[in-house]
C-alpha cells in the first residue's frame, strides 16, 4: 500500500482547524507542517498543542513554501474562494471546508481555477462518508430502489444557533462573513448527500423561503448582527424528473424530525434521524411476495467485512482519509466540488425564490449569483 508522506498546511486556526489537526493525527503518511492565522496567540496555543513547526500569520508566506503538497483552508465562508485561487495559483492542491464558497459565482470561479492550473480541489462534505450513505449507494447500484424518483433532506436542532444560543462564534450569523445560515452552516451536508446517491441531477428549477421567528437573547442577537436564517425550506426540481425537499433548521419548536429519505419505484431508504422517540436508524423499505417490509442492517459488521476483503476501504471512511488517499493516487478523488457547487446553487435558490416570491430557474440563479469574497 502506497504511505508516501503528503505535507499538509492549514490556514485557519480556530474550531474547525481543530477538528482537521486532530482526524489528521489519526492518518498514517501525514504531516502537517505549518499552520496560519492572523490571531497570533491562538496561532501559538494550537501549534504547540499539535506540534506544527512552522507558524505563519500572512497566508501569502505560508503558500510560498514549495515543500506542501497541499493547503487546507478553515476559514469563514466568504473567504473560502480568495485564498482557494490564491493557493491553486500558488501550485498546491486544496482542501477547502464547506461550503464551497458564500455563492455559487465564487464555487464556480475556484473550480475554474483547479481545472486552469490542474490541481485537485476536495471540499469538506463528511456525510458522504458515513456508513448509511455507503449502504444506501450499494442499494441504488443493485437497482433495490429500482427508477429514483423523489428525495427528502431533514436538518433538526431545536435551539442550536450559532453564538446566540452559545456555540462557536458570531461569524456565523452574518452574511458579511457567512453567506448564509442553516442551509449554508448544515443543509450543504445532507443536500450534498442527496445529491451524491442521486447521481448529481442537473437542476431545473428551485422555489423555497427563509425564517428567522424563534426568539432568542437580544444582547447576542445585537452583538452578533445576526442577518441570516435560522429555517430555510425549499423544493427542487431536476431534469429526468426527480425531486427533492427540503427542511433545514438551526431553531424550530419541534422535538425532531425524520431522516432524510429517498425513493425508487422498488425500495426506499431512510437515513438516520433525530425524533423525540430518539434516534433512528438506517432502514431499507421494499416489498417481498406482495407484503410491505421495513429492513435494517447490521452495518457495523458489514463495514467491518468491507474493510478485511475490499481494496482501499479506508480510503472513504472520512472526508480527509479519502483527500489523503487521492493525493497518494491510491484513489481517484470523488467529485466533492462539483457536488459542492450544486450544493450552494440549491441553496442560493431558495434565498432568491424568497426574494423574487416565485420558483426560479437555475440558469436565474446562475445568472444572478455575484461574488461575496472579501477582499484582501
Amino acid at each position: 500500500m502506497e504511505t508516501r508522506k503528503i505535507r499538509i498546511g492549514i490556514i485557519g486556526a480556530g474550531i474547525i482547524s481543530k477538528e482537521h489537526l486532530e482526524k489528521y493525527e489519526q492518518i498514517e503518511g501525514v504531516e502537517v507542517v505549518a499552520l496560519c492565522d492572523t490571531n497570533e496567540m491562538q496561532l501559538k496555543k494550537m501549534a504547540e498543542q499539535f506540534g506544527v513547526p512552522h507558524t505563519y500569520t500572512d497566508f501569502r508566506e505560508l503558500l510560498q513554501r514549495d515543500d506542501l503538497d497541499a493547503v487546507d483552508v478553515c476559514l469563514h465562508n466568504n473567504l473560502h474562494a480568495p485564498i482557494t485561487i490564491a493557493a491553486l495559483e500558488a501550485g498546491k492542491h486544496v482542501y477547502c471546508e464547506k461550503p464551497i464558497a458564500g455563492s455559487y459565482a465564487d464555487g464556480k470561479a475556484m473550480i475554474d481555477a483547479a481545472e486552469r492550473h490542474g490541481k485537485m480541489l476536495h471540499v469538506q462534505l463528511s456525510f458522504i462518508y458515513q456508513i448509511e450513505t455507503m449502504a444506501a449507494k450499494m442499494l441504488i447500484d443493485e437497482g433495490k430502489l429500482g427508477k429514483l424518483y423523489h428525495a427528502r433532506s431533514t436538518g433538526h436542532r431545536r435551539r442550536g444557533r450559532p453564538f446566540v444560543d452559545g456555540y462557536a462564534t458570531k461569524e456565523f450569523n452574518r452574511k458579511a462573513t457567512a453567506s448564509g445560515g442553516a442551509l449554508f452552516d448544515m443543509g450543504v451536508y445532507r443536500i450534498s448527500q442527496l445529491l451524491y446517491l442521486m447521481g448529481l441531477p442537473k437542476v431545473k428549477t428551485i422555489t423555497g423561503k427563509t425564517y428567522q421567528e424563534v426568539a432568542m437573547d437580544e444582547k447576542r442577537r445585537e452583538i452578533s448582527g445576526f442577518d441570516v436564517e435560522e429555517l430555510g425550506v425549499g423544493f427542487v426540481r431536476f431534469e429526468g424528473g426527480l425531486t427533492l425537499d427540503i427542511i433545514e433548521a438551526w431553531a424550530i419548536h419541534l422535538n425532531g424530525f425524520e431522516g432524510s429519505s429517498l425513493v425508487g419505484n422498488v425500495g426506499g431508504v431512510r437515513l438516520p434521524g433525530h425524533t423525540s422517540q430518539g434516534d433512528t436508524p438506517f432502514s431499507y423499505h421494499t416489498q417481498v411476495a406482495d407484503m410491505d417490509m421495513d429492513a435494517t442492517f447490521d452495518l457495523g459488521y458489514a463495514n467491518y467485512r468491507w474493510h478485511q476483503l475490499r481494496d482501499n476501504t479506508d480510503a472513504y471512511d472520512s472526508s480527509q482519509k479519502h483527500w489523503i488517499a487521492a493525493l497518494q493516487g491510491r484513489v481517484e478523488l470523488l467529485p466533492t466540488a462539483e457536488i459542492a457547487l450544486q450544493t450552494i446553487l440549491v441553496s442560493e435558490g431558495i434565498y432568491l425564490s424568497d426574494r423574487l416570491e416565485r420558483e426560479v430557474t437555475a440558469e436565474e440563479v446562475i445568472e444572478a449569483s455575484v461574488s461575496t469574497a472579501i477582499k484582501l
